[in-house]
């Protein structure tokens, strides 16, 4: 039998494109010694501005066994990292859960996290329950009109919506240690898109009705760039203002969500990382 390739173009192996210590991730999760990221190659969207598109629209990264993975998991805990970060690993699920399962009986201690675009089922997330410490969920868009405009998903906000309620029902609040190092919750990411775009306010209004603001994290970015094929789209095509940003982070502070800000005047190159070099050394953001 044949296998095919998906919606997310990857193949029936693993394909990881870096694993390292990565220092730029929010405060709670890279810590003092970092957290350690293993970024996969492909992705389950297509967002036209992904700045990481070398390894989700490229396709760059190398093949992987389980073992190999599991050793990779090892060796980042021996680094004195944090917590083991998956980033968009929902379509290798299989072996990724058979590397944290050799991993763990070889040792494995620190708090896995899941961090991912959002656009999971719950039938994922309900596999992962037990597995999981920690959910990094982005909710990219509070309409469906830019979810297929920008990403290709007509059905993003339903399915972001139930997702991240089941990931709440998992984990429920953001926990963190006496040193501030997280090791349990969820806490969402929005990026603010130029223009509107991603319907900043259409999240805070389902975020206020569905939880107490006080039990959510919100990760607010400021670092929307423009790549890949962005320049198509004459609306997003720049990054974004103060103007545009402060309402908003004004906005969800002041209805009580526990945000994490980014200061825009110091927005540069910092958060785009170049797969073609970066590997196994730790991302420091320098």
């Amino acid at each position: 039998m044949q296998s095919r390739s998906g919606f997310c173009g990857a193949p029936d192996q693993l394909v990881i494109s870096s694993i390292f210590p990565h220092f730029g991730e929010e405060p709670p999760i890279s810590g003092t010694r970092g957290s350690g990221t293993v970024f996969f190659s492909h992705c389950t969207l297509k967002c036209c501005y992904c700045q990481n598109y070398q390894i989700s629209h490229e396709h760059k990264g190398d093949l992987y066994t389980v073992s190999e993975l599991a050793d990779e998991f090892l060796n980042l805990e021996k680094k004195g990292c944090h917590n083991i970060n998956l980033v968009t690993a929902t379509h290798f699920l299989p072996w990724v859960i058979s590397a944290l399962k050799e991993a763990a009986f070889k040792g494995l201690q620190i708090p896995i996290v899941y961090n991912c675009g959002g656009y999971e089922t719950e039938e994922i997330i309900s596999i992962l329950n037990g597995i999981v410490d920690i959910y990094l969920p982005d909710m990219k868009y509070g309409n469906n009109e830019s979810a297929e405009c920008y990403s290709r998903a007509s059905d993003y906000v339903e399915v972001n919506q139930k997702a991240v309620r089941a990931m709440f029902r998992q984990v429920g609040v953001l926990k963190t240690d006496s040193s501030g190092i997280a090791y349990r919750g969820m806490c969402i990411r929005h990026l603010v898109l130029p223009n509107n775009k991603s319907s900043s306010i259409q999240i805070l209004q389902f975020l206020k009705s569905v939880f107490d603001p006080q039990d959510i994290s919100l990760s607010l970015m400021a670092q929307y760039k423009p790549l890949y094929m962005a320049d198509r789209f004459a609306e997003i095509n720049r990054t974004i203002s103060i103007e545009e940003y402060k309402p908003i982070r004004d906005l969800f502070s002041n209805e009580g969500f526990y945000v994490y800000f980014q200061d825009i005047s110091e927005m540069d190159n910092e958060f785009v990382i170049d797969f073609t070099k970066r590997k196994n050394e730790a991302l420091t953001g320098e």
